[in-house]
C-alpha cells in the first residue's frame, strides 16, 4: 500500500471515529419552525420526500409559519435534508438523536403476566399480549368484567370491548373509552389497560372511581386499530405507521385514517381521499370495519352512553367538539369547564401543563373525527385526550414515563366523569360554581 493511500485511509478513519460522527447519519427527529412562506413551501416538499415522516403536524397542509414541526428523517436522507434546510436558511434542532434506540427500549418487555404486579402496566405490549390480557381480565373478574366482541378489523382481527359493571341497577348510564385508533400512539392502548387495572384495584378504595363505577358502566376498547398496531411492532422502520391496513382499490397505497372515517362532515376539512395520505378519509363514511363497528355499537347504546373519550398522543391537550367547524357546541361552556378543571388538577398534582379547547381552534380543523361524530349522535360530553408529551420523546415515550402519562390521563377521566355525573344526575335548578 502506498504512503499517500495509507495517509488517506488514516485521515478518514480519524473522521469516522470522531464522537458524534455516526449519530450524524443515524435516524433523527428534527424540530423546525419555518419563519416565511418560502420556508413553509420548502418544508412541505421535504416532508413528502426522502422517506421522511411528519410527527407533528400530521399532514404537510398544516405546516405554517411560526408553527413547530417535528420531522423524522432516516439516516440515509439526513445529509440531503439538512443541506436543503441550510440552503433555504431553515434552522433546526435535533429532538431525538437516535430514535431506533428508544424504539428498541419500548419493545423490550420483561413482564407478560398481569399477575406479576404493577410492572406489567409500566410496559408496552404486543397485540397478542393485549388480547391475552383481555381474556385473563374477563376470566379473573367474572362478576364485574365482560368481554364483548363488537366486530373485526380489515385483516379479521377481533375488536373486543371490556364492559366494567359493578352493579345491576336499572337505567344505568355509561361512559366509553377507546384507545389505539392511531397505530403509532402506543401510550394510548397502555392507558386503556391502566384504566381498567385502576378501576378493578381501587373500587371501594378511591372515592372518585368508586362513585363513577357505582353510577355508570364503562366500555373500554383497548385497541381500535389492531392491524395497524400489530404492524408497528413488526419492524423498527414501520414504527411510525398511523392508519389501519386496508388496501385501496388502486392497490398503490395502504391504510385509512380511522379518525377521518366517521360520518360527520366527511371528507371536507383536514382530510384527503388520496389513499397515500396519512389523513386519508377512505372511499366513503364508515368504509372501514373498525370505524363501522364502533359506530354501530354506539348507535345501539346512544341512550345510555353519556360520556365519550378517545385517547391519542402526543401534545398534552384536552379537546372537545367541534373539530370540523369553528362554530361552538351548544354546551360549549360545560365542556370548557370540565377540561379546564382537569387541566388545573393535573397542574396542581403533577406540575404538568395541558392546553384545552374546541378542536378546530385548539389543534386544527378536520372532518370525520370520532369525537364530533359521537357528539352529533347525542353523546353531549365528548372528548379527545392527547397524552404526553409535547415532543421531547413524541411517539417514543419511554416505558418509564407510562405511569406519569397514565396517571395524568386517569385524573382527567375521573374529573370529567364526576362532572358529567353532577350535570346529568342533579336537579334541574342545580348549578356549579
Amino acid at each position: 500500500m502506498s504512503t499517500p493511500l495509507i495517509w488517506f485511509v488514516f485521515m478518514n478513519l480519524s473522521i469516522l471515529l470522531k464522537p458524534g460522527y455516526c449519530t450524524e447519519t443515524s435516524d433523527q427527529v428534527l424540530s423546525i419552525t419555518p419563519q416565511t412562506q418560502e420556508q413553509v413551501d420548502t418544508l412541505r416538499n421535504v416532508s413528502t420526500h426522502y422517506e421522511t415522516v411528519l410527527w407533528q403536524p400530521v399532514s404537510n397542509e398544516y405546516i405554517s409559519t411560526q408553527v413547530q414541526v417535528h420531522l423524522y428523517v432516516p439516516g440515509n436522507s439526513s445529509v440531503t435534508v439538512k443541506a436543503i434546510l441550510q440552503k433555504h436558511g431553515i434552522t433546526h434542532k435535533v429532538l431525538l438523536a437516535n430514535p431506533n434506540v428508544l424504539t428498541e427500549m419500548q419493545m423490550k418487555n420483561d413482564s407478560t403476566d398481569p399477575r406479576s404486579g404493577s410492572t406489567f402496566y409500566e410496559r408496552y405490549h404486543t397485540l397478542e399480549e393485549i388480547y391475552d390480557w383481555i381474556n385473563r381480565t374477563a376470566q379473573d373478574n367474572p362478576r364485574t368484567v365482560k368481554a364483548i366482541l363488537i366486530g373485526s378489523s380489515y385483516e379479521k382481527r377481533p375488536l373486543y370491548v371490556l364492559k366494567l359493571s359493578f352493579n345491576d341497577r336499572p337505567n344505568r348510564k355509561a361512559m366509553w373509552i377507546d384507545c389505539g385508533i392511531h397505530a403509532r400512539e402506543w401510550i394510548s392502548p397502555a392507558f386503556c389497560l391502566w384504566f381498567v387495572h385502576h378501576s378493578l384495584s381501587f373500587y371501594q378504595q378511591n372515592s372518585e372511581i368508586t362513585r363513577i363505577l357505582d353510577s355508570m358502566d364503562v366500555y373500554v376498547l383497548p385497541v381500535m386499530n389492531p392491524d395497524g398496531y400489530k404492524y408497528t411492532w413488526t419492524a423498527i422502520k414501520r414504527r411510525w405507521w398511523r392508519k389501519n391496513r386496508s388496501i385501496s382499490k388502486s392497490g398503490f397505497c395502504v391504510g385509512v385514517d380511522l379518525n377521518r372515517n366517521f360520518d360527520v362532515d366527511w371528507g371536507i376539512k383536514g382530510s384527503s381521499q388520496n389513499p397515500c395520505e396519512e389523513i386519508n378519509c377512505g372511499p366513503f363514511p364508515e368504509s372501514e370495519p373498525e370505524a363501522q363497528a364502533v359506530a354501530n355499537f354506539l348507535r345501539r347504546h346512544k341512550d345510555t352512553v353519556q360520556l365519550y373519550i378517545t385517547i391519542h398522543s402526543y401534545s398534552q391537550m384536552f379537546i372537545f367538539p367541534y373539530s370540523y367547524t369553528f362554530d361552538q357546541a351548544e354546551n360549549h361552556n360545560d365542556l370548557l369547564e370540565m377540561v379546564q378543571e382537569a387541566a388545573q388538577r393535573i397542574k396542581r398534582y403533577y406540575r404538568n401543563t395541558y392546553t384545552y379547547g374546541p378542536g378546530a381552534a385548539t389543534l386544527y380543523p378536520c372532518s370525520g373525527g370520532s369525537d364530533d361524530w359521537a357528539y352529533k349522535l347525542g353523546i353531549k360530553y365528548s372528548f379527545t385526550f392527547e397524552l404526553q408529551d409535547r415532543g421531547e420523546y413524541g411517539f417514543l415515550l419511554p416505558p418509564s414515563h407510562i405511569s406519569g402519562a397514565c396517571n395524568e390521563a386517569l385524573l382527567a377521566v375521573k374529573t370529567i366523569a364526576v362532572k358529567v355525573l353532577e350535570k346529568t344526575q342533579a336537579p334541574a335548578n342545580h348549578h356549579t360554581i
